[in-house]
């Protein structure tokens, strides 16, 4: 039950005296555009009060994309300043735990006195094919695999400190710690260099099996593991907020810091995935396809990439489509500006499945998972003068939905037995394409009563870490729930056609597989 209380225009509000009481987590996340900080009950999970700041990005040469960490760091003190200020109420005191999630795969470089080195190199940056071909020469792509579970691809970190070596030789000799993007918070807060296995796990130094760095990988690529934080699990307690950072804040000196998570992981916690029954799919710019594992998975092909997750002693596998809702937002700025998303998708409701043969591929961006193909570009097919702007439209709703579907099926290859799956992300408040998913999916799709993913995600994590919940199973079980369900409708049998002819295109894009 809430305590007693207000409601003001369908949100709830505590009352005053309520809230002098009340215990609180935050849960912050960091991502590529900008910082969400969340004050959450710990009592009965509820969303009280979010901010946001936001800071810019920087891409100095075609295909590189960089930020100023500290510009992470000043967003991150104006949003819980301004936490504060909205809410004069709130005492520093009542936050009794906090959680970071964040953007995964970049790197912070900084010398012996933490001073950043150079601009972070982002989860998005592509100048490293050529130290991702390198890394692979060197140990051989199925022993990488065995390792990490999963290849390396331009995006994780590894790649990014060799690109150091080779081409900023002094930076690389003047770096005593290499941070990734939420732990550079964390350093800021608290002054401790301590990372999580889940986001750990994304740098291609890893050994998944051991949730610890790997001495082999380090040796090979000639990294010393000192410049590297220690591994803890997620909900651990491995800092408090120092002097410095209250005063920068607001926030109590020694409120405990739980390690947090990758933004992904984190995400699953937010979506309440523990185990294989169950597999979220967010539908933002980019679609993450995600179940969880109780053993470490290794698929030998390198298609699905393996993580350790936020829940201790749990992994999870993960394909990534590059341009999902982006491919929808393209086709909205390019085609049909004047119109709003809803207003396009009601349109192509209009059409039938299929298209009238007309087939979009959304590799607008290249591809990461099924493909590993950083230079496959997109496609319209099968056009002709029957075809309206109801039919390009479903179609661009369609190939993405085919996309995350080679993604699916992937994880229901090793996990047949998936109840439903839960959908999140921009794509997801849309009733119709929820529809078309359960149909091309041909499974139950839900939405969840958890609308900021990876920052309730890390809040989850800092109740479990300040003693609230046992462990990050029960506190998901007790606050995360789904909404609406919607089944399959007759359109999946002929969904099920359609997307065997969809895949068939894939040779066309051979030449600029091998580019």
């Amino acid at each position: 039950m809430k305590p007693a209380g207000l409601y003001s225009g369908g949100t709830y509000r505590e009352s005053e005296s309520a809230m002098s009481t009340t215990p609180y987590v935050l849960g912050i996340d960091l991502g590529t555009g900008g910082i969400r900080v969340l004050l959450v009950n710990q009592d009965d999970g509820d969303i009280n009060h979010v901010t946001t700041s936001q800071y810019p990005s920087d891409a100095p040469r075609p295909g590189w994309s960089e930020q100023n960490p500290e510009d992470w760091w000043t967003a991150c003190c104006q949003a819980i300043r301004r936490l504060f200020d909205d809410r004069p109420d709130l005492k520093a005191e009542q936050i009794h735990a906090i959680g970071i999630s964040g953007q995964m795969h970049g790197l912070v470089a900084l010398d012996d006195q933490d001073m950043v080195l150079r601009p972070a190199i982002l989860w998005n940056d592509q100048r490293t094919s050529e130290q991702c071909d390198e890394i692979h020469r060197r140990l051989g792509t199925d022993r990488i695999i065995a390792i990490t579970g999963k290849p390396v691809m331009t995006s994780f970190t590894a790649p990014k400190i060799l690109w150091m070596q080779q081409h900023e030789e002094p930076l690389y000799r003047s770096m005593r710690h290499a941070l990734l993007p939420k732990d550079y918070l964390l350093l800021r807060l608290s002054g401790t260099y301590s990372t999580d296995a889940s986001d750990a796990s994304g740098t291609s130094l890893l050994d998944l099996q051991r949730r610890d760095w790997s001495e082999e990988l380090l040796q090979s690529l000639e990294i010393p593991i000192e410049v590297l934080p220690t591994v803890s699990e997620s909900q651990e307690i491995v800092a408090a907020i120092s002097s410095m950072a209250s005063h920068e804040t607001g926030l109590r000196t020694g409120t405990p810091i739980v390690a947090g998570a990758g933004d992904q992981a984190a995400g699953g916690v937010g979506c309440g995935i523990a185990d294989d029954s169950i597999v979220s799919i967010n539908l933002g710019t980019s679609g993450v396809v995600f179940s969880g594992r109780r053993t470490p998975p290794h698929d030998p092909s390198g298609a699905l990439h393996g993580y350790c997750h936020a829940v201790h002693e749990t992994w999870h596998v993960m394909g990534v489509m590059l341009s999902a809702g982006g491919s929808l937002k393209w086709y909205r700025d390019t085609f049909e500006p004047d119109r709003t998303f809803d207003e396009i998708i009601a349109n192509a409701s209009d059409a039938r499945p299929g298209c009238g043969g007309l087939r979009f591929l959304p590799y607008l961006s290249g591809e990461r998972t099924p493909h590993a193909a950083p230079n496959a570009r997109g496609s319209f097919t099968g056009i002709s003068s029957d075809h309206d702007r109801s039919q390009f439209a479903r179609s661009v709703l369609e190939g993405v939905l085919f996309g995350l579907k080679d993604n699916l099926e992937l994880i229901r290859a090793g996990q047949p037995d998936i109840e439903h799956v839960r959908f999140t992300g921009g794509g997801s408040r849309n009733k119709a394409w929820r529809q078309m998913a359960a149909d091309i999916f041909n499974t139950p799709v839900a939405t969840v009563n958890v609308a900021d993913g990876s920052a309730y995600g890390a809040a989850l994590l800092a109740m479990t870490g300040s003693g609230r919940f046992r462990d990050v199973a029960e506190a998901m079980t007790s606050f995360v729930g789904t909404l609406d369900t919607l089944h399959p409708t007759s359109a999946a049998e002929q969904y099920a056609t359609i997307h065997e002819e969809w895949q068939s295109l894939y040779g066309i894009l051979e030449p600029t597989y091998t580019g």
